[in-house]
């Protein structure tokens, strides 16, 4: 006989671990332990059957998750700050100034280089997770200095956004962007990978009092080491210099990487190019050529010639996409966003400039003669060159949506601007497209998908009241004594095409009524869906056209 298994010891109850037991187990409190499945990646779990493993109301853990954060070298670097905090409060309380400082200098510093490599193993990895790392950093550097989020965090998350952004330009790897009252959304293609992050808008930002800075700020953390790791590759990977520094002032004397003041302003003006390394530019074509062949999606079922072909075809595209505006000299306002302006104008190929009194950086000044556009904001200009285009900002963006510098006639100073449309939504069978999307996609000779899957059924109860409607009106008029004549119908031989589509109809109902039950069930929930996406689409086609009617239509002139 086998021995007898004792309960406890062996299936769930052993599988699963509460947070009470892994903080026993661990030695830790609950804010150091939050922190530490944070850094490391372990989030709770649901048991199955939680009679089991020790009852409801619990947090529960893998218990293999918590064995394996118990030779975390983090841990025992936990411990060592908190006893250097018991120490330099003991020292603060005995006014030993000089042991206090001593202490201070001594304090021990977290390294998570080890958490970053372990959690991704290759790069590829790393830029498959760094959309919410992004987005996090981006958000911290718009975010006021206050006790709580530091001034060191907020200038770490500032430099580490902007050297991502320069990167971006000098691939000229941003693809999409889309303006939204949460913020702008921009999409870049690194290596192969779609990259989507959102930025808040330049704005004064407060802190809310009901956001937890510290879950945060240990997200943050983490997030900035692996935006230095992602950062380091991705220059080394164009051959540019790492720190960044300007090629301006890459050969003078002077220091001036991106600890200076003057390089800082500089730098984050974002209209300057960055140093390379010294090498030859045989590499850098080499590297520029193995990222782009990454980024074709090219058949394999295709003969060589075929290939080389679309491999041609796809490359010239996204070349015309890449110097979109290559040919195009502008110049921004005051009271527009110059950084989301001057980061999306550069990744296409174009030169920009501001005036020199807003902020430093500017290449050259309202008065050049060369500039061909002026992005402006205000209805009133107090002088106007003729030659160039004064456009709203929007314009700007549309052109990259579209893929193609479109006509400034409709982005006009003082003009009503046409629908922002978001790229990032795909045109799928049955859903709502505006009429701009309609004619944009006409345009470029895309397929326009059926926006109406099938028209909505009347319910039973509908119909019943339709047929009493009727009847009324028939007692109405036999009882008003007026003769109820009804027009003769003249017999026509039956359309072939009609009869087929009953038949047709015949056989499908026929089908449904032969339907096991359970598969009709999920049938009648497809169908109920798809009734209720097409009601949807009629009520947005509806208010757009009520949108359309409430417009003050443009008044003709009079011709005299």
């Amino acid at each position: 006989m086998g021995r007898e298994r004792k309960k406890g010891q062996s299936g769930a109850a052993v599988a699963y671990m509460s947070r009470n037991q892994a903080l026993k187990k661990l030695q830790l409190t609950l804010p150091d332990f939050r922190r530490l499945c944070i850094l490391k990646g372990i989030f709770p779990v649901e048991p199955k059957h939680k009679k089991k493993v020790g009852g409801a109301g619990k947090t529960y853990y893998f218990s293999k998750d918590i064995q394996f954060l118990a030779h975390e070298p983090v841990l025992e670097k936990f411990r060592q700050f908190k006893v250097f905090v018991k120490r330099l409060r003991k020292a603060m309380g005995r006014e030993d100034t000089e042991l206090a400082s001593r202490l201070s200098t001594n304090e021990p510093v977290i390294s998570l280089d080890h958490i970053v490599r372990e959690r991704y193993p290759s790069f590829i990895d790393a830029l498959r997770d760094v959309d919410d790392c992004l987005s996090m950093v981006f958000l911290f550097a718009t975010l006021p200095q206050e006790n709580r989020v530091r001034r060191k965090v907020v200038q770490k998350c500032r430099r580490l956004s902007v050297e991502f952004m320069h990167y971006v330009i000098a691939s000229n790897s941003l693809r999409k962007v889309f303006v939204s009252i949460k913020g702008i959304y921009y999409q870049a293609e690194i290596q192969g990978e779609s990259i989507t992050w959102i930025v808040p808008h330049q704005f004064a930002q407060h802190s809310p009092g009901d956001v937890d800075f510290r879950i945060m700020l240990t997200f943050l953390e983490f997030y900035n080491t692996l935006l230095g790791f992602i950062n380091f590759r991705l220059f080394q990977s164009l051959n540019l210099h790492y720190p960044p520094m300007l090629s301006e002032f890459s050969s003078s004397s002077d220091s001036t990487d991106a600890g200076d003041a003057e390089s800082d302003e500089l730098f984050a003006s974002l209209a300057h190019r960055l140093a390379t390394l010294p090498s030859t530019d045989v590499e850098t074509e080499e590297v520029a050529q193995d990222d782009e062949v990454a980024k074709l999606d090219i058949g394999l079922n295709l003969d060589e010639q075929a290939r080389k072909d679309l491999a041609r075809k796809q490359e010239q595209e996204l070349s015309k996409i890449k110097n979109l505006f290559a040919h195009c000299r502008i110049f921004l306002g005051r009271e527009v966003p110059r950084e989301a302006l001057v980061f999306v104008i550069r990744c296409f190929g174009g030169t920009v400039s501001w005036s020199s009194t807003q902020a430093v950086g500017a290449a050259y000044q309202e008065e050049d003669d060369t500039i061909t556009h002026q992005i402006v904001d205000r209805p009133v200009q107090s002088h106007r060159y003729l030659s160039r285009f004064y456009v709203q900002p929007q314009w700007v963006f549309d052109c990259i949506n579209a893929k193609r510098v479109l006509p400034v006639g409709q982005y006009n100073v003082g003009m009503a601007l046409p629908a922002h449309l978001s790229p990032f939504v795909e045109a799928a069978e049955g859903e709502y497209l505006p009429p701009e999307q309609v004619e944009m996609m006409e345009e470029e000779g895309d397929e326009i998908p059926n926006m109406e899957l099938e028209p909505p059924r009347k319910s039973k109860k509908r119909k019943a009241m339709e047929e009493d409607e009727e009847v009324r009106k028939e007692e109405a008029h036999s009882g008003a004594g007026e003769p109820l004549v009804r027009p003769g119908v003249i017999d026509k031989p039956e359309d072939p095409s009609k009869k087929a589509k009953q038949e047709a109809e015949e056989e499908k109902r026929l089908a449904i009524m032969a339907m096991p039950k359970k598969k009709k069930r999920l049938y009648g929930k497809i169908m109920q869906s798809r009734q209720k996406k097409s009601t949807e689409v009629r009520k947005l086609k509806q208010r757009r056209e009520a949108i359309d009617s409430s417009r003050p239509s443009p008044k003709k002139k009079r011709t005299k």
